[in-house]
């Protein structure tokens, strides 16, 4: 009998973690949670952070139940959201926890950076959607506000390479993180250095470059000593979840686009070259690092934060967020829209109030329970997916026939019909766990046991159940359309 080849996935996501054992037997992926826990976000001192000693101390955590089931680990691997950024001392230690997307300190950030380097000169450089938050402007806003950790690091590291820097000792600077940040040239597949010789830094301050699938060290003794395994190799894998994810799709061919839906519905396509142009800048469409070389040519939607927020309110709905959606489709259909990323809903201190108030100002139905809220929000992301892929229809090489939905918003059956119709195209939902998916593959190809994305792609379709959606009420779907771009006035 053949010995089974373990990977673990270390999974962490804006709202938990999971660490996830992986093997691959007989030609099929098997898989299996072997933690769970919150990933919180702190506030102190009118700024929110991350607590990556939390997650650290996570990630042994489930090194531990590894060596206590006395598993013998071909490698680790780690996936994170992107964009946020730790600093390292001179002395090899973290400086203090790094800020979260979503703290307020980077609101005006990115007319401040054009003032040092054009916008349009920036999008030519990058093909990177504008987002306040991206890494870049994150770290001008710092240096701008004489951050001392700033001042103080000898190291910038992105979230999964600090991660991994804390298990190995290793500094590295992985390929599709990195591409988040908007300091990536695609061409080149380095950081620019002139956007970030504006702000005082240099290429020499990120780690050595790695591309998925590289080996990046092996577990420090300290960490062998305190998990009881031994010098166990950690692989980058698409350190960004998205990038994981999308490696995770079961797609026969290129003509696909994929939505990756939780806290953010990241919606694109999957191609081998940049899309950099005037019409790609207008509207505002990112490119990011996908493996094997690809890009991943995408927009960033808000997502499932929307409902998560307005659950977090609601005193009259159910905890089973199941029968929310359930009870979403017992009230009257196509009565009022959002724009899901006005900036309103990026980090309010009431998400029912944002919501009620957008509506509101727009003249339109207030939303007054949590059923007619939940359908507001759900009628209202498949709405934007509708508009998002026809901008992906001008710009794509190649025609778009089906959309693929990955994650933990594909569960929710309704939303995946309003996507089916809204868009008149089918809608093939899974994998459920498409990260930790991708990221155990990516880790499966380091060992040599699958050769390249359509091998992984073909084990991962034989492996997994999928659920296929068709449109449905096409004439509703599209006279409800008009009404939403009335009421949201989208200006990209």
């Amino acid at each position: 009998m053949s010995k089974t080849t373990y990977f673990l996935a270390v999974d962490l996501g804006a709202t938990s973690g999971r660490t996830i054992l992986g093997s691959i037997e007989d030609g099929k992926l098997c898989q299996r949670e072997l933690t769970r826990f919150p990933n919180q976000i702190i506030q102190t001192g009118g700024h929110f952070y991350w607590d990556i000693f939390a997650l650290y101390n996570e990630i042994i955590r489930g090194l531990r139940v590894v060596a206590d089931e006395k598993i013998e680990l071909t490698s680790i691997g780690i996936d994170t959201w992107g964009v946020d950024i730790v600093m390292i001392g001179k002395d090899g230690n973290v400086l203090r926890n790094p800020y979260c997307y979503r703290d307020p300190h980077t609101e005006g950030a990115m007319d401040a950076y054009f003032k040092l380097v054009p916008k349009e000169k920036v999008y030519e450089k990058t093909g990177i959607q504008f987002m306040n938050f991206n890494s870049l402007f994150q770290l001008a806003t710092l240096r701008r506000n004489q951050d001392s950790a700033l001042e103080a690091a000898d190291k910038i590291l992105f979230m999964p390479d600090a991660l991994m820097y804390m298990l190995t000792g290793e500094a590295v600077c992985e390929y599709t993180i990195l591409s988040t940040s908007q300091m990536l040239d695609p061409r080149t597949k380095k950081i620019d250095p002139e956007l970030i010789e504006v702000i005082g830094l240099k290429e020499s301050q990120f780690g050595r470059y790695v591309n998925p699938s590289d080996k990046v060290g092996v577990l420090t003794p300290e960490i062998q000593k305190m998990t009881g395994l031994g010098a166990v190799p950690v692989v980058a894998v698409a350190g960004h979840d998205t990038g994981a994810a999308v490696a995770a799709v079961p797609a026969q061919n290129e003509r696909f686009a994929y939505l990756s839906c939780g806290t953010w519905s990241l919606l694109g396509i999957e191609t081998r070259d940049a899309i950099i142009n005037k019409q790609s800048f207008e509207y505002n469409f990112t490119n990011e690092g996908g493996i094997e070389g690809t890009t991943r040519f995408l927009k960033n939607i808000c997502g499932m934060w929307l409902l998560e927020s307005c659950r977090k309110e609601w005193k009259d709905a159910p905890a089973d967020v199941n029968q929310i959606n359930k009870d979403s489709m017992t009230v009257e259909p196509f009565r009022s829209f959002i724009h899901p990323d006005d900036p309103r809903f990026t980090n309010p201190s009431s998400m029912v109030e944002a919501i009620q108030g957008y509506c509101r100002e727009t003249g339109q139905p207030v939303p007054e329970d949590y059923k007619q809220m939940a359908r507001c929000i759900f009628e209202s992301l498949a709405m934007r997916y509708r508009q998002v892929v026809g901008y992906l229809r001008e710009l794509a090489p190649f025609s778009i026939e089906k959309l693929h939905v990955i994650g933990g918003g594909s569960r929710n059956v309704y939303l995946m019909q309003m996507a089916a119709n809204a868009l008149n195209m089918p809608v093939v939902t899974g994998p459920i766990e498409g990260t930790a998916i991708g990221n155990i593959m990516l880790q499966a190809k380091a060992a040599g046991l699958v050769d390249d994305i359509y091998q992984m792609r073909s084990i991962i379709a034989d492996s997994i159940d999928l659920c296929a959606y068709e449109p449905q009420d096409m004439k509703a779907w599209d006279d409800a359309y008009a009404k939403y771009l009335e009421a949201t006035k989208i200006t990209e």
